[in-house]
């Protein structure tokens, strides 16, 4: 059969005119040959399609060595009535040193046949039957066939594929669409198409060649494509090559152009979201194309990911984790499809350990295990068991994948009993740091699933919970993970009921801690953590009050506390609970305070750290002076014993020297101790002792018993110029204090008051009356050796 042919000249016009009508590409632009009976609606159709514009530096006049740099426009167009017809344009010189020109050689296939001798279309590049000028005498010869020139073969595909790597899998994808969306001739103007932006069209062709090779018999031969164009956008083939300079840009209008740069940066690997492409790509890196054709005449079509990666698999080529999972569910519907041997070569190559091996591949490998014949599913089982046990151990972060991999080694009978106690406690730890991770369906369906992990689990928590008790209220009040079984399960069980406050109790405490224990279900006698559990979860990091810790002590008793560490937030109770401002307001808060140190350094004598022994010593100290208990010396008791316990909690503190100052303030005080208060020259406790005296209490005192005031105008004017913090306060309490009462006085009290300094000392007495005079004080201050100056 002889081909029909068309030649298209665009050449410089002669000294006598063109030659013929002038075509599309301007004057001169013609057919100077086409073989008789083609008609003439065809050679319109066609000739738009066979010109040639140059790259747009190309020289005007270009010598023999840049006319062979010139892009080659190989193009397979189909035509209107399918026809199809393929052309190569390449540029020419020009006779007598005229601008150069092109000459298109065409041929026209029918719809229905290819090339003679069945070669693709794309076998035709460079083939030594294409013409670069017109035929002598204006009538072609006849065309039996194309050879192909071989520059196209095996080894050229896979060495140019290796060389396109990283552009490989987006091409494939492009290529995929296009050929699933399949327009007829009418919509190629609208039809989607592929830019490759290469520098050489050679380099085009080859693309071309890889997608044929690719593709079914059928599809490859009807793939239209041109090697190179200035106009993508306008061009009516499917795969289009330009120069980097005429590469078009996405513009947002125009969808149609799914370019591949090659000149470009190389792209950055990325996870390609088509898994076909992805595995195509790898047969062509892995040498071996004629896994297209194997895989195709596989159940699943031309583009299924699933064939293709079993035929991988079998041909030892990696397709990668998603190329596995695409395998697996395909095998385990196609297993039939596959014969007995390559079943067996899939199942032996999934058997090898992958290190990114997914949770999706091995979900899949556990529905091909179902629909694989028993033996088959044991070797497939055997195989993985290592990779499985080593999954479910993994002690790496997150807790989704190990869990998946139980719940796959369960269904391929591959035992992780010895696994479990290790899954538990990360899986514990993970779910008190991310209470939010166990609220997911895959976790609670495991723990549903599999009774021994669920028992393991809720123990490891428990055991946290022990240490953590806020997280795991976090965790149980988060999701849905019910405590029922068997299990004792106390500090779980004491945090489910969470929060257990002192206003649960009716802002007792104690009712709270014991509905605590309640719950648990366990004595703190039998274990005591429990007992340390309750307190955390009851004052949530706090301390009990000093009385509510007194009763607990008294209750549960030191070794319980010992055992529990709770001993310490009994100690805590003590020395952190705050002095009130009066004793009418803390009384038996004081004497709570200072019993429960006394008991303290009763039960806990090896636990206490000297500071602290200290501190509880004060505290004791304390409570014998306001009880009455306490001999002198009582000032310089306290002060030592402070400095045994420095740094002393400032609640502790204002305890001790609240109630010191207090019975330094009474009349029953013992003898000297004024004066040793006085002397010492403490400014804090000076402080106290001024704070106590403007307490209500005294001012009451000094407004109601003369005898009191009396006492106090006698403590307040003695000792001048001892030191500068006492004369700062004796001055500021007689004339803030103990003035405003006494002229608040009747005659009559006043002159009790001088009965009673008259009883102390005639000397006394006048003193007072020359103080108590309006304008005395200057006077008086000067007659006490004058106020303020240090001794």
């Amino acid at each position: 059969m002889s081909l029909a042919q068309l030649h298209y000249t665009s050449a410089p016009q002669g000294p006598d005119g063109p030659d013929g009508p002038d075509g599309p590409d301007g004057p001169g632009s013609r057919f100077t040959a086409v073989t008789p009976g083609i008609p003439r609606s065809l050679l319109n159709e066609a000739e738009p399609l066979l010109g040639y514009e140059p790259p747009r530096d190309a020289p005007e006049h270009p010598g023999a060595a840049e006319l062979a740099a010139f892009p080659q426009a190989f193009s397979h167009t189909l035509l209107s009535d399918g026809t199809r017809l393929l052309a190569r344009a390449v540029r020419t010189g020009a006779n007598g040193g005229g601008p150069a020109g092109s000459h298109t050689h065409a041929v026209l296939l029918p719809g229905d046949a290819g090339l003679p001798g069945g070669g693709l279309p794309i076998s035709a590049w460079n083939s030594s039957r294409w013409a670069s000028a017109a035929p002598a005498g204006g009538s072609p010869a006849q065309l039996e066939a194309l050879p192909p020139s071989g520059l196209l073969g095996r080894e050229a595909l896979v060495g140019f594929a290796a060389s396109r790597g990283p552009w490989l899998p987006g091409f494939l994808a492009s290529l995929r669409e296009l050929t699933e969306e399949a327009p007829g001739p009418r919509d190629a103007d609208r039809a989607a198409r592929i830019v490759l932006v290469e520098r050489d069209s050679a380099d085009v062709a080859l693309w071309i060649a890889l997608a044929c090779a690719v593709l079914p018999r059928d599809r490859a031969d009807l793939l239209t494509f041109t090697t190179y164009t200035r106009r993508p956008r306008d061009a009516r083939q499917r795969i289009v090559g330009v120069l980097p300079g005429d590469a078009p840009e996405p513009d947002g209008f125009d969808h149609r152009c799914r370019v591949h740069d090659c000149t470009a940066p190389v792209p950055a690997e990325r996870t390609s979201t088509d898994i076909w492409a992805g595995i195509a790509a790898r047969v062509w890196l892995g040498r071996a194309p004629e896994l297209f054709a194997e895989a195709a005449a596989l159940p699943g079509g031309v583009f299924s990911p699933g064939a293709l990666a079993v035929v991988a698999l079998c041909a030892d080529l990696a397709p990668g984790p998603d190329g596995r999972t695409a395998a697996a569910g395909w095998a385990q519907t196609h297993a039939r499809a596959l014969g007995e041997a390559r079943l067996h070569r899939l199942v032996e190559a999934f058997q090898a350990g992958a290190e990114d091996r997914t949770a999706a591949e091995f979900a899949a490998l556990t529905r091909l295990f179902t629909a694989l014949p028993e033996d088959l599913g044991q070797r497939l089982a055997a195989g993985l068991a290592p990779e499985l046990r080593a999954g479910v151990a993994d002690s790496g972060p997150g807790i989704t994948r190990p869990v998946e991999l139980l719940r796959v080694a369960d269904v391929l009978g591959v035992d992780c009993t010895d696994l479990l106690p290790g899954l538990a406690r990360r899986l514990a730890r993970s779910l008190l740091a991310d209470p939010e991770a166990a609220d997911t369906p895959g976790l609670l369906s495991v723990l549903e699933e599999h009774f021994e992990l669920r028992t393991a689990l809720l123990g490891a928590l428990d055991a946290l919970a022990a240490e953590d008790p806020p997280a795991a209220v976090r965790l149980l009040g988060r999701t849905s993970l019910a405590l029922t079984g068997v299990q004792a399960l106390p500090h779980l069980r004491m945090c489910a009921g969470a929060p257990w406050t002192p206003a649960a109790g009716g802002g007792d405490g104690l009712a709270a801690l014991h509905a605590a224990l309640r719950a648990c279900g366990v004595s703190p006698f039998t274990d005591p953590l429990v007992l340390r559990t309750a307190v955390r979860l009851v004052w949530d990091g706090g301390a009990p009050t000093s009385g509510e810790a007194r009763r607990l002590l008294s209750e549960t008793g030191s070794d319980a506390h010992r055992a529990a560490g709770t001993w310490r937030t009994l100690v805590r109770a003590a020395l952190d609970t705050p002095a009130g401002t009066a004793p009418t307001d803390t009384g038996v808060d004081d004497a709570d305070a200072a019993a429960l140190a006394h008991d303290l350094l009763r039960c806990f004598p090896d636990e206490l750290e000297p500071r602290v022994r200290g501190a509880l010593l004060l505290l004791e100290f304390a409570g014998e002076i306001g009880a009455g208990r306490a001999g002198p010396p009582w000032t310089e008791r306290v002060l030592a014993l402070r400095a045994e316990a420095e740094p002393v909690e400032p609640a502790v503190l204002a305890r001790v020297f609240g109630t010191l100052t207090r019975r330094l303030l009474s009349e029953e005080r013992p003898e000297g101790e004024l004066y040793a208060l006085i002397h010492c020259g403490e400014p804090e406790l000076l402080t106290a002792y001024a704070t106590a005296a403007q307490e209500e209490r005294v001012r009451d005192r000094l407004r109601t018993a003369p005898a009191y005031a009396a006492d106090c105008f006698i403590a307040w004017s003695s000792l001048p110029g001892a030191n500068r913090a006492w004369d700062r306060t004796r001055t500021s309490l007689l004339d803030k204090v103990l003035r405003p009462a006494v002229r608040a006085l009747s005659e009559e009290d006043t002159a009790s008051v001088e009965r009673c300094l008259e009883r102390a000392g005639l000397h006394r007495a006048e003193e007072f009356r020359a103080w108590n005079r309006p304008g005395a004080l200057s006077r008086l201050s000067r007659r006490f050796g004058g106020l303020g100056r240090p001794r």
